[in-house]
């Protein structure tokens, strides 16, 4: 038995897309009783680890070889396209003068101009409505390019690889264990993050 879209709590939307919710994953399970809100809303302790240490490394590098320009921020953004349209991401860089008067006033509302950099660890939305998973990654990635963001970066755990994507140059895939430049001079590797995380 299908559930009506208004007897879904908004607080299960993950996205918006023209209208339309994504919702999260496993948002059905707690419709049925078998999962909590905060259990399907929340992280796994690989996912939140690395965008913790992530976010932690790019505001050092940043600082380091751009001064007070950018600012890398996380806890899924909210980033507003239009009327009914908004998507979510994990980590963003973004300029500083751009967000610090929204800062300064404690502005609660979702960020309405483009971060530069998106970096998504996997994804948090319900994919079975899509009749090809895929496409979510490729719609999305599209919807954050034209909206003006320069670079969005996908790290996937289970297959442990980076997706980079650009608008108007051929989107790449690599394996996690080389290196990848988020920015000029800013410079992640997966494997030596989780190392840090780790080492004694």
């Amino acid at each position: 038995m299908s559930v009506a879209v208004q007897d879904i709590p908004k607080s299960l939307i993950y996205e918006m897309v023209d209208g339309v919710p994504i919702y999260y994953k496993g948002y059905r399970d707690y419709l049925n009783g078998t999962k909590k809100l905060e259990d399907v809303m929340a992280s796994s302790i690989l996912q939140a680890a690395l965008a913790g240490w992530i976010v932690t490394k790019l505001n050092l590098m940043l600082a380091q070889h751009y001064g007070k320009q950018y600012l890398a921020v996380s806890n899924e953004l909210g980033i507003f396209f239009k009327k009914k349209s908004w998507r979510g991401a994990d980590l963003a860089i973004v300029e500083r003068n751009q967000v610090k008067a929204l800062l300064k006033e404690l502005n609660n509302e979702y960020l309405k101009i483009a971060p530069k950099i998106v970096i998504e660890i996997d994804t948090k939305a319900d994919l079975s409505a899509f009749e090809n998973p895929s496409s979510y990654y490729q719609k999305k990635t599209k919807e954050l390019l034209d909206f003006g963001v320069e670079c969005v970066i996908w790290i996937y755990t289970e297959t442990q690889t980076v997706m980079f994507a650009q608008a108007g140059q051929p989107w790449q895939l690599q394996e996690w264990t080389e290196s990848f430049e988020v920015m000029e001079n800013v410079v992640l590797n997966i494997p030596e993050l989780i190392e840090e995380m780790t080492e004694d």
